[in-house]
């Protein structure tokens, strides 16, 4: 079992780079998947503990961008013996903007917000307990380039 945290700011790539790589082997948890919850933390608590109790892989896509926002998973996490991996997407704030700009509706998020994760972001360390961290650039709308290696969007099954 794993738990892939993802780490970086609104528009940096986070849900492409999840749909593209992960959508098939690991559930989503994410705090905007219940944008109406009164408490997301406790939500997002209780979607971990489903799916380690079934023997899942999760993938967190929020923006996490401080150590504090990422201790719970971390230790949860550890509780199920899941090894926990680390993707920094490391994307300029003004570029993070610009794509943002282009999304429609609630996925837009006002632009205060990156800026304000932006003062919060600070890169994982394994003092954390991370097993693995990678860092995550996003060249274009579907390639990336992870840890140094590029990675295209896989091809499409016939």
């Amino acid at each position: 079992m794993e738990c892939v945290v993802f780490i970086g700011l609104q528009g940096a790539g986070k849900s492409t780079f999840y749909r593209l790589y992960f959508a098939a082997t690991h559930e989503l948890v994410s705090k905007d998947l219940f944008r109406n919850a009164r408490d997301k933390t406790m939500r997002q608590r209780r979607m971990l503990f489903d799916a380690f109790d079934r023997g899942r892989s999760v993938v967190v896509d929020n923006t996490s961008p401080a150590a504090e926002d990422r201790a719970e998973i971390i230790v949860i996490a550890r509780g199920f013996g899941a090894i926990v991996t680390a993707l920094y997407f490391d994307a300029p704030a003004d570029e993070c903007v610009r794509r943002n700009a282009a999304r429609e509706g609630k996925a837009r998020v006002p632009e205060v917000a990156i800026f304000a994760a932006k003062k919060r972001l600070e890169p994982p360390s394994m003092t954390e307990g991370f097993d693995r961290i990678f860092r995550v650039r996003t060249l274009d709308a579907m390639r990336f380039e992870v840890g140094g290696k590029l990675h295209e969007p896989p091809p499409e099954k016939a």
